[in-house]
């Protein structure tokens, strides 16, 4: 992946992650709990993308 649609990934998740915050009104403990969940799954992707996580689709629940 280019590194101009990595930046233009991160800068449209950044603003969508803005929008709902700014806009949807909800209460502080919920708005937290899905900004951490973005965080995470931004990061999980970001190492995926990056090499230095294996597949995730290899693990199999249950």
């Amino acid at each position: 992946m280019p590194l101009l649609h990595l930046v233009l990934v991160l800068v449209v998740i950044g603003v969508l992650l803005w929008l709902v915050n700014t806009y949807i009104p909800m209460d502080s403990k919920i708005k937290s709990i899905l900004n951490a969940v973005v965080v995470i799954a931004v990061v999980i992707w970001l190492l995926q993308v990056f090499g230095l996580l294996g597949a995730i689709g290899n693990i199999h629940v249950g």
